[in-house]
C-alpha cells in the first residue's frame, strides 16, 4: 500500500517527520499560529471512521501525543483540533495552538486570518525545532 500526500497539503506544508501511522506536517502558510497537521498514511480515508478499526486508537494516541507536546511548548489559551476535510479530501487532522488575542481569536482561524507564510529559512528552522520537540528523525 503506497502513501501519497495530497498535492494541496504538499503545497501548503512542510514535512516534519513520521509517527508510526501519521505523517506530521507544519502548516507553512500561517506562521502566526503554531499549526501542525497529522495525515494518517493510509489510502482511501477521508473521514476518521474510514480508518481501519485497528488504526483508529493509534491515530488518536498520535493526535494526543502531538497535541500535548505542542501545548506544553506553546502554553496556549486553547488547543484546537479538527478533521474538516471539506477542501482536501485526504484525511488530515489539524492541531492548532491558539492564544487569546491572536488575530482570529476567539473565532476559528479559517476565514478569520490572513496567510502569513514562513520564509524558507524559517521553515527549515521550525521543522528542526519540531523534530526535536516530537523526537522525530529528519523529514522524509
Amino acid at each position: 500500500m503506497s502513501f501519497t500526500l495530497h498535492p494541496q497539503l504538499a503545497a501548503d506544508c512542510a514535512v516534519v517527520g513520521d509517527l508510526p501511522i501519521c505523517r506530521v506536517l507544519l502548516n507553512t502558510q500561517f506562521r502566526q499560529f503554531p499549526w501542525l497537521i497529522l495525515v494518517p498514511m493510509r489510502t482511501g480515508c477521508r473521514d476518521l471512521t474510514d480508518l481501519p478499526p485497528m488504526d483508529y486508537p493509534m491515530v488518536m494516541d498520535e493526535v494526543a501525543f502531538v497535541h500535548d507536546k505542542l501545548k506544553a511548548a506553546c502554553k496556549p489559551t486553547k488547543m484546537n483540533v479538527g478533521a474538516l476535510g471539506n477542501m482536501v479530501p485526504q484525511l488530515h487532522i489539524h492541531i492548532i495552538a491558539r492564544t487569546e488575542g491572536d488575530e482570529a481569536w476567539p473565532k476559528p482561524v479559517w476565514g478569520h486570518a490572513q496567510p502569513k507564510p514562513y520564509s524558507a529559512v524559517e521553515v527549515a528552522m521550525k521543522v528542526k525545532e519540531l523534530q526535536g520537540l516530537l523526537e522525530l528523525n529528519a523529514a522524509i
